[in-house]
């Protein structure tokens, strides 16, 4: 019962993370667009209040008239609008799954022996630090050097850089990679959180109480906001990797997972600059080229072929399959049964302590445990290459129950 209720809570909190993820990121990428595809009035009306930039849009039948004004309307609304609820759901909801998924199995999902060896205590104490000190480092190069944006941009990315290198040689690559989106992520949210909003409060009460507006709460605020949005696709890359196991699994995991997010940005500047009416290819072309790069580092290497004596048919070099069903009860059955030993449930749902489950699922082994060596998960069972190897032989000759 126990694993059906976390299997429950993992189901709803995924989905809202992902609904209200939507909405930050839809609403964050709106008003990018907005902001950059404003034109400046040319109405006197629109110029005796204020408007420094205008825009007229249809959608869904109807036409829309956005405005920005210089400082602010003579007359503040009463009915204004704050967009951080979107930010803040997405954040607790995410980190709620994190800890529902992750820091109540880190056992599994956040330690890999052969990466470094810890306990589950530390794993899940590393892995809060983590995100707390992405988020001190990042706001205090910000503090540091706020004057000089290139150069503040510079050093996040050699810091995100470093620390996507640490967490991939201290926790398991799924991990690695997910805590780095999320650590991603609660740098965005406290964006949000601890200037955004502030900033904006700060000005909406000068305005009121009709004192000067201090432009630096401006500023602050527009510097986190462009560092947000480049921030967002590293940041869902991030959190997909853990259903593509090709990624994370690699030797040099680190490299690929710095490319990505590289292009993620590179391929956000293209349509940041396309807002504003330049048009420049070499940045999502880039971007696509540091995907090849990728591609081509992590494709499977093909496995060398079954030597056969002469005049060997095929069956002469089969394997039997009392030694996969051997493999699959020493280092997959803890997880992948109808009774697991180290899950409440069988992971994904998958059974394989039957011969009938293992031949229905013969493809996601190879895949998972041949090609990809994802399986089992942080090797926490410590399958060998040579088991990795008869699995494989088995499935390319033909997955047989029988022999």
């Amino acid at each position: 019962m126990e694993g059906y209720i976390l299997d429950w809570a993992n189901m709803l909190l995924r989905w809202v993370h992902v609904i209200t993820a939507i909405a930050w990121i839809g609403s964050s990428f709106y008003f990018v667009w907005l902001d950059n595809s404003l034109t400046k009035p040319t109405a006197p009306d629109l110029k005796d209040k204020g408007v420094d930039g205008e825009l007229w849009a249809v959608h869904g039948g109807g036409f829309y008239n956005p405005q920005k004004y210089l400082t602010a309307p003579k007359q503040l609304p009463e009915n204004l609008h704050w967009f951080y609820w979107e930010s803040y759901s997405t954040w607790m909801s995410g980190f709620a799954l994190l800890v529902v998924l992750y820091l109540f199995n880190a056992s599994t999902f956040l330690i890999d022996k052969n990466v470094f060896d810890m306990s589950p205590g530390a794993a899940v104490g590393f892995a809060v630090s983590y995100l707390l000190i992405g988020w001190i480092v990042y706001d205090s190069i910000c503090r540091l050097f706020n004057k000089n944006d290139r150069l503040v941009g510079i050093l996040v990315a050699i810091y995100i850089a470093a620390a996507a290198y640490v967490a991939c040689h201290i926790f398991s690559g799924r991990a690695a990679f997910l805590l780095t989106g999320a650590m991603i992520a609660t740098i965005m949210s406290a964006n949000v959180l601890a200037w955004i909003i502030p900033g904006q409060r700060k000005v909406v009460a000068a305005l009121k109480a009709g004192q000067p507006v201090d432009p630096i709460h401006g500023k602050r605020g527009k510097q986190r906001s462009v560092h947000n949005t480049y921030f967002t696709l590293p940041v869902l890359f991030a959190m997909l990797s853990n259903h593509y196991s090709m990624t994370y699994a690699h030797k040099y995991n680190w490299v690929v997972l710095i490319l990505i997010m590289l292009s993620g940005v590179l391929i956000r500047q293209f349509f940041i600059l396309k807002h504003k009416g330049k048009i420049n290819v070499l940045w999502p072309a880039a971007g696509v080229a540091a995907l090849a790069v990728v591609a081509v580092m992590i494709a499977p290497q093909p496995r060398p072929a079954v030597a056969k004596a002469e005049g060997a048919d095929a069956a002469a070099t089969s394997v039997s399959f009392a030694k996969v069903q051997e493999v699959m009860n020493a280092r997959c059955v803890q997880c992948h049964a109808e009774q697991p030993k180290m899950m409440p449930t069988a992971a994904k749902g998958i059974k394989l302590d039957t011969a009938e489950d293992i031949k229905a699922h013969a493809q996601l082994i190879y895949q998972q445990a041949v090609q990809q060596k994802a399986m089992p998960l942080g090797n926490v069972t410590q399958i060998t290459d040579d088991e990795r190897a008869l699995l494989g032989q088995w499935f390319e000759g033909g997955a047989k129950t029988t022999n």
